[in-house]
């Protein structure tokens, strides 16, 4: 029986979310700067902003709104292990065959059909992505006319639920939108087929991007590619080039330029600040991103124990958070992305680490001409190294009774053409490399940039275990409360990631040993 993840959703930035524990301690006595939290009216614009960002990245399937999350650590075991035997005495039963319409489940092997007929596909960010489907789908259609598509769109909140019910119980369809998020569980149920042979042998080979589909193989617990990469987002430093110019700046290209950006436009006396740091919800992706990326360290793991606790990273995450309250506001311990967002449109920060999903809030707030966005900064030497973004994706089922059909609709909507016109509806970068030429992307330089940043040669992409069961309760409940004593000297750097390290290496063996 295959060890299963606790189940997940992944927040509004793609990072799998759980139910959130509360710091102990009060956070709002800490506020001292004049840059407060959110009123009311900031506050509700701050929801519509989450709304916004929701197209290019915060709302892709990876993106979903924030819900329940797995059980509290103490259960995790018992959870995973009831929920392996529900899974065995399903797959005990024997699979009754269905038609080309899909309705299978993870016992049944399926076949490869006649390549004709009708399939189905669950799109899972159904409503938000609907119609740029819809249009993906009727240009196949036109194409293929002896195959037709049933499109079944599935709210992103409910697509890992909907997904874990039908491969119990039947009913999963011929291609599915499946994130990285909740791809090692949809696979360690044997409900994927592995695309590796079919993509060799189609029109896809050699057109994909090379590190999203590393990082579409990490997400699957292995070396097996289970999902065909679609969209993908990058982190982004947005800055002020107006207020760049003003203090004789370089851009901050690099991580020398960003430090020394950061002290120069600070003025505390003027509410003026170089950098707003993430300290509220979603931190922790942040934070590691800019320790591997002061580093250089490539790799998650050496052997079977994480690196994020080693020494340099230690190091480089102790200089990142010493610009708390000398050259950040006081308010950004508490700030999510939301937040950080406004409070970074309120004009008078100079850097802000996000992501693309973003790009119309700030020209909204600050006008064309006064900021841009870059790939995160580099090594003096130009190294860059970057943790992996959440890839969304699409994955063939092995119940599927069609799956040649089911293959050529994969094909087709990953294609240059219609992958481009996905990704520029969504704002997102193309998994497809001939994409990369197309006129919207080079007239959109944040994504542009973004684009080359992930498809370059030289960029060294550390892959986080998201196949792990406990990823996201380590990642998300149990140390961002410890990120927030960090920046408020209440525990030191080493003693975050010493704590995070050993929940790390220990959910990693218990991996180890069931798979």
């Amino acid at each position: 029986m295959p060890h299963l993840r606790s189940k997940r959703l992944p927040d509004v930035e793609g990072r799998a979310r759980p139910f959130r524990k509360q710091p102990d301690t009060d956070l709002r006595e800490h506020l001292t700067d004049p840059v407060a939290p959110l009123d009311p009216e900031e506050e509700s614009r701050s929801m519509k902003i989450s709304r916004r960002e929701n197209s290019p990245f915060e709302n892709s399937p990876l993106n979903i709104p924030p819900g329940a999350g797995p059980a509290r650590p103490g259960v995790r075991g018992a959870r995973r292990a009831a929920v392996a035997v529900a899974l065995g005495s399903v797959l005990a039963l024997t699979a009754t065959a269905c038609g080309d319409d899909g309705g299978g489940s993870a016992g049944d092997k399926g076949t490869e059909g006649s390549g004709k007929g009708e399939i189905t596909f669950w799109d899972n960010n159904g409503g938000v992505r609907t119609d740029i489907w819809k249009q993906i789908i009727a240009d196949f259609e036109k194409k293929y006319p002896d195959i037709k598509v049933k499109y079944v769109g599935v709210p992103a909140a409910s697509a890992q639920s909907k997904y874990d019910t039908a491969i119990q119980g039947g009913g999963l369809p011929d291609v599915g939108g499946v994130g990285t998020a909740m791809l090692a569980e949809v696979a360690a149920q044997g409900a994927l087929e592995p695309l590796d042979s079919r993509i060799e042998k189609s029109s896809l080979n050699g057109k994909l991007s090379r590190n999203l589909l590393d990082v579409s193989r990490a997400a699957g617990g292995g070396d097996t590619l289970y999902q065909v990469p679609t969209s993908a987002n990058n982190g982004t430093l947005w800055y002020r080039t107006d207020l760049f110019k003003a203090a004789g700046l370089d851009a901050p290209t690099s991580w020398s330029k960003f430090y020394e950006a950061a002290a120069k436009l600070t003025d505390k006396g003027k509410n003026k600040f170089g950098f707003t740091i993430r300290g509220g919800e979603g931190s922790i992706a942040p934070a590691l991103d800019a320790a591997y990326g002061q580093t250089g360290i490539t790799s998650f793991w050496d052997g079977d124990r994480t690196t994020v606790n080693d020494p340099k990273n230690v190091a480089a995450l102790e200089k990142y958070v010493a610009l708390y309250k000398k050259a950040t506001p006081s308010a950004d311990v508490n700030n999510d992305f939301t937040k950080m967002v406004a409070q970074w449109d309120s004009g008078t920060i100079g850097m802000l680490s996000h992501n693309l999903g973003s790009y119309q809030d700030h020209l909204k707030a600050l006008g064309a001409g006064t900021f841009r966005g870059i790939p995160n900064p580099t090594l003096d030497d130009g190294t860059r190294v970057q943790i992996s973004n959440p890839v969304d994706g699409l994955s063939l089922f092995k119940s599927g009774k069609n799956k040649a059909a089911a293959w050529k609709f994969i094909e087709f909507a990953v294609s240059a053409a219609e992958n481009s016109k996905f990704n520029e509806s969504a704002g997102q970068v193309p998994a497809n490399t001939d994409a990369a030429g197309e006129a919207w992307i080079q007239q959109a330089e944040p994504t542009r940039l973004a684009a080359e940043a992930l498809n370059g040669s030289s960029t060294k992409i550390v892959q986080l275990p998201y196949y792990l069961p406990d990823w996201n309760t380590i990642s998300k409940a149990d140390n961002e409360p410890n990120f927030q004593k960090v920046l408020l000297g209440k525990m030191s750097v080493k003693d975050f990631l010493d704590t995070l390290a050993d929940q790390l290496d220990k959910a990693q063996a218990d991996w180890k040993a069931h798979h």
